[in-house]
């Protein structure tokens, strides 16, 4: 044994070109590598968009680096640049194959990934570094240059490299570091509803006219709000027969989304939690695949095609069929496609949300906040407003089963293992304080005159959704109303954010909220001009114009209002059944889902922020992730290194 280790000792300081090599101190007490995944949210094309997050999140969470962002861009949105260099189509569609700076990938399975290698720690004075790169193919990778500089290379997926560097001293010696890289690649679904998707917080907002566009209503009577930037079109009501308003530019000038028919958008908390923990773990590269939609039920939607929620212009109304493809379908497709590059390949995670939908939520909302008159009578006779009652027979005789289908439609996704799928619940939308309902009114809710919460209706809806609804999802979601196999069927369950959202319900207004939000939006329903003629060229009473209005900008209401929605998204209702699709532009059905169906009653992207937060953690621990405080990065392996050094090649 005595000989064996003087062999062994003898071998580590064989010389290179004659120069002595020294071993490898511990990490941490001198030079030492370190490296990390370049780019490694593979859902961005380019690393800048990547580090600018990076930036963004160094310090209090996904909350924190929201309101960074926010004020970075003057409360216009990050969104709006990053939505043209995405790994998708203009429809959403994910690529097959993307241009990620400057590298042709498979996006769902590539093979290798870039990553930077970089010296850390104290290096002693040297005449430069001789580094290889070996992950067992036979063929090392060499490059030679400053020891003080960051060596790029692309690394296979999810197998060992060793990385050896030569410090090569000026006394002539070389001192060897050696360490073990492994890049894991994660799988990660987006699925559910319009939480899920993140309806409510376009990537790029609409563009706001300081004009007025006029909307007839129901029994007659018109008013005007302000309309689309850039639309030359007709803006009064006095429209011949014979003339399309839909032609022209209007569609032009519509938000921008990730997904246009499925309202998906980056400020989605499922987004956000992918991008967190590609943030926080560099050796980690996160693949991201986005399938929220918004409307979707467990049954249409998930299960089975839905309607398109909208086909706006420019670019993706030639891809938008009026159908959306089912979340299970598409997401089998697309595992399909990877199992042929590795054939065991299942999900590492999904983030789930859904079944708020089901359960006829919007109809309790429009239940809620539409006065009675010609517009809640058209609505109710149409299905669309629904009462506590309905939803609770839903909830007791129709979710649990539905809520089965989609327990057993994802188990083979993810290895029969449903604890890989996050379930992240609802934040109560319309609580002014713990326990506390909003008072009701037309706070938030005038930009449509027949627009007004009901305070005992909606009393009523918040105390379902507080006692009844989210007890129920989460029974459902961690098995507490009894599975077949608890142990492989019980998700993991976020509801940490709930606390939170009690005190930033759609009725919260702070002193720090923007200039426009307290001087605009008035408590008691007089933001807009009530005259026609003074409205028709400045619709707004507080004297600001309505471009003013900041989407992204913080403030107290994690929820969006029906203003918030009409100011943010204002979208044509392209989603609803032909029965009840407007005539043309001036329509008062038009008028009245212009208010709502860009995501009124969803959260604002600080509420996704503050959801993503909550569900980081419980992310870690399904995917067996160190917290960023317990975080390694670099691994040295132990010596001794019994075989000498190769003259490394001086070409990258």
């Amino acid at each position: 044994m005595r000989s064996l280790f003087v062999v062994g000792f003898l071998l580590v300081f064989l010389t290179w070109g004659g120069q002595a090599v020294h071993a490898q101190p511990a990490a941490g007490a001198g030079p030492h590598i370190e490296w990390e995944v370049k780019n490694r949210f593979r859902l961005f094309r380019n690393e800048v968009d990547f580090q600018r997050h990076v930036a963004a999140m160094r310090s209090g969470g996904v909350l924190a680096a929201e309101r960074r962002l926010a004020r970075e861009t003057d409360g216009h949105g990050w969104a709006r640049d990053m939505i043209e260099r995405l790994c998708v189509d203009r429809a959403g569609k994910l690529l097959e194959l993307c241009d990620r700076d400057g590298e042709r990938e498979s996006y769902l399975a590539p093979h290798d990934h870039r990553v930077g290698v970089t010296l850390a720690g104290t290096l002693p004075a040297n005449e430069g570094c001789a580094w290889s790169f070996d992950d067992g193919d036979g063929h090392p990778r060499q490059v030679s240059g400053p020891c003080d500089e960051e060596v790029k290379a692309r690394l296979v997926s999810n197998r060992p490299t060793i990385a050896s560097v030569d410090i090569i001293l000026t006394d002539g010696t070389a001192l060897r570091l050696v360490s073990e890289i492994v890049v894991r690649h994660a799988l990660i679904a987006g699925m559910g509803d319009s939480i899920a998707a993140g309806e409510g917080n376009p990537d790029r907002a609409v563009r706001l006219s300081d004009q007025g566009f006029c909307f007839k209503r129901f029994g007659g009577g018109e008013y005007y709000r302000p309309g689309r930037a850039g639309f030359s079109g007709n803006k009064s009501c006095a429209t011949m027969a014979n003339e399309d308003t839909r032609a022209g530019d209007w569609a032009q000038q519509s938000a921008r989304w990730l997904s246009g028919p499925c309202h998906r958008s980056l400020y989605s908390y499922q987004m956000r939690t992918a991008l967190a923990l590609a943030i926080e773990n560099s050796h980690l590269a996160v693949t991201f695949i986005p399938l929220g939609c918004s409307g979707a039920t467990i049954n249409a939607g998930f299960l089975n095609n839905q309607r398109a929620r909208e086909c706006p212009s420019p670019g993706t109304g030639a891809a938008c069929s009026g159908t959306v493809r089912a979340q299970i379908a598409e997401l089998t497709e697309l595992l399909a496609a990877t199992r042929r590059h590795q054939a065991d390949r299942s999900l590492d995670l999904v983030l789930l949300t859904i079944g708020a939908n089901d359960i006829f939520f919007s109809g309790l909302i429009a239940n809620v906040m539409i006065e009675p008159g010609s517009e809640r009578s058209l609505l109710h006779r149409h299905g669309i407003i629904a009462t506590v009652d309905d939803a609770q027979k839903v909830l007791d005789r129709e979710l649990p089963g539905n809520f089965a289908k989609a327990r057993a439609a994802l188990k083979p996704l993810v290895g029969g293992n449903l604890s890989r799928v996050v379930y992240v619940s609802y934040g109560n939308p319309a609580l002014a304080g713990p326990n506390t309902p909003c008072a009701g009114g037309r706070d938030g809710f005038d930009v449509h005159p027949a627009f007004a919460a009901d305070g005992e209706r909606l009393r009523q809806t918040v105390n379902f959704v507080s006692q009844k609804f989210l007890p129920g999802i989460r029974a459902l979601a961690r098995c507490e109303d009894g599975c077949r196999d608890p142990s492989a069927e019980r998700m993991s369950f976020v509801d940490l954010h709930q606390a939170a959202f009690a005190s930033h319900g759609a009725c919260a207004r702070g002193a720090d909220d923007p200039a426009f939000d307290r001087e605009c939006f008035s408590g008691t329903g007089e933001t807009f001009e009530s005259s026609l003629t003074k409205a028709a060229t400045d619709p707004m009473t507080c004297g600001y114009p309505a471009s003013e209005f900041r989407p992204y900008a913080s403030r107290a209401r994690w929820i969006r209002t029906a203003n918030d929605s009409y100011f943010t998204a204002m979208t044509y209702p392209e989603g609803l059944p032909s029965v009840l699709q407007p005539s043309d532009l001036h329509d008062a059905l038009w008028g009245l889902f212009a208010a709502v169906y860009g995501g009124a009653v969803h959260p604002t992207a600080e509420g996704h922020a503050a959801m993503a937060d909550a569900a980081l953690p419980v992310a870690r621990q399904a995917l067996g992730l160190p917290g960023p405080d317990t975080l390694v990065s670099s691994e040295p392996l132990p010596l001794p290194n019994l075989l000498p050094p190769q003259l490394p090649s001086s070409g990258r």
